[in-house]
């Protein structure tokens, strides 16, 4: 466009401008008014994580709190123990722009509390906890297991509902929380099995998204429906049920340790690949992560702890009726255990690694019974649990009820294959 039609439509503009503000004006009404700026503080939030070998005296040099200043934050800091703050832990540091240090440190204590840390002017620093409000929903995942119950799992429930490492959880949860002590994972699904699982869903106030626990579940297993309704005992913990209300917990778990996979079985010749040659493997061995937690199969007495030869560190466990088992190859042994220790089923005794004759990181589990080696994944499953107690056996035939009748509700139309229940 020629500049000087630019010109001649800008004055058009102003002039029509100019007009319909004279004849506002001329009519007595007032023109619009915007509502006065107000700029607050600017500030800058910064999030930084304690990393491996550092201590928070150094995150928060980091930040320009040193000498009285950082032992003004650590006094008000009463509930953070300096020493015991591990790597990983998240601080959020808020700077008023232009200032050289922060003046408002948040860090989590837990899933359920936030610590604030803020600068004073009369005191110095001054700390204030805040609950962390979480709100529970029920979920229900089902669907038919394709290559496996784990991936399949994985696949039905969206990142939406719950992310990739609160699925896991979940999926452990089913795997040892519920039926470990029964069905063993590794070889008795299999693809077409159908599952109905309903779970727990908590959301925070943070925007934080958790799996909370496992309520109901339904499984087939070659063929054989399994099924599981929680309750919690006086201590408050899960007990799952079958549908006859007797506990799925036995004197042993299936699993040690939560592991990738089995990289060997049990058997009387296998070729040793450190070795060179054939001799036999009494043992399973589950490959995992180095320092992943051991935990005992079992309650029994510690009758050795520390190296043993080609076990490298070692812990073996005698329970009653002529059992001991052996956890192999470990890192380390958890603190407080040693020969003579008492142990309860579940408790942590160590973790994995690679000492002794050993080429990855894995756990090596032995079973033995009245002195002979046994594979544990066929030895371990004895007898039926116990019953649900008479007097809460009413509580119990309601519970099951209700659950029964999500899993198989009245004929109506599709429902999702994730669904909120709340």
């Amino acid at each position: 466009m020629p500049r000087k039609a630019i010109l001649r439509f800008a004055t058009v503009a102003a002039a029509a401008g100019a007009l319909w503000v004279g004849r506002t004006l001329w009519a007595g009404q007032r023109l619009p008014v915007a509502a006065p700026m107000v700029v607050n503080t600017a500030y800058d939030e910064q999030a930084d994580t304690l990393e491996w070998g550092e201590t928070l005296s150094d995150l928060l040099a980091r930040h320009n709190i040193v000498g009285q200043e950082l032992y003004r934050v650590l006094a008000a800091a009463n509930a953070i123990d300096p020493r015991r703050v591990k790597a990983g832990q998240v601080f959020q540091f808020r700077y008023v722009l232009h200032e050289p240090a922060p003046h408002r440190i948040t860090v989590r204590l837990g899933n359920a509390e936030l610590l604030r840390l803020e600068r004073d002017s009369t005191i110095g620093w001054r700390a204030e906890s805040e609950t962390i409000g979480w709100a529970v929903e029920r979920q229900i995942v089902e669907g038919t297991v394709r290559s496996s119950l784990y991936e399949t799992v994985d696949e039905l429930i969206p990142s939406a509902v719950l992310p990739a490492q609160e699925r896991a959880r979940l999926i452990w949860d089913l795997a040892d929380g519920v039926f470990g002590w029964v069905i063993d994972f590794t070889r008795d699904n299999y693809e077409g099995d159908a599952f109905q699982i309903v779970f727990e869903r908590l959301t925070s106030d943070l925007g934080d998204v958790r799996f909370g626990r496992i309520l109901a579940v339904k499984l087939e297993t070659r063929g054989t429906e399994n099924a599981a309704y929680a309750m919690t005992d006086d201590a408050g913990r899960n007990v799952y049920y079958d549908a006859e209300g007797h506990s799925l917990r036995r004197a042993f778990k299936l699993y040690p340790a939560e592991f990738r996979r089995i990289s060997s079985g049990f058997s009387r010749s296998r070729f040793h690949p450190i070795l060179r040659r054939n001799r036999a493997h009494l043992g399973i061995d589950y490959s995992a992560g180095a320092g992943t937690p051991i935990m005992a199969t079992g309650d029994g007495t510690v009758v050795r702890a520390g190296r043993w030869g080609s076990y490298g560190i070692v812990v073996a466990i005698r329970h009653p009726k002529g059992i001991e088992t052996r956890y192999a190859h470990m890192s380390k042994i958890e603190r407080g255990i040693r020969a003579g220790v008492r142990i309860r089923q579940g408790q942590r005794i160590g973790y994995v690694g690679m000492t002794g004759l050993a080429t990855a990181p894995h756990l090596h589990y032995e079973f033995i019974k009245n002195g002979r080696h046994v594979d544990p994944r066929s030895a371990v499953r004895f007898g039926e649990g116990d019953p649900v107690a008479k007097a809460r056996r009413a509580e119990f035939d309601s519970l099951k009820t209700h659950y029964d009748h999500l899993f198989d509700p009245p004929a109506v139309a599709p429902s999702p294959i994730v669904a909120g229940m709340d």
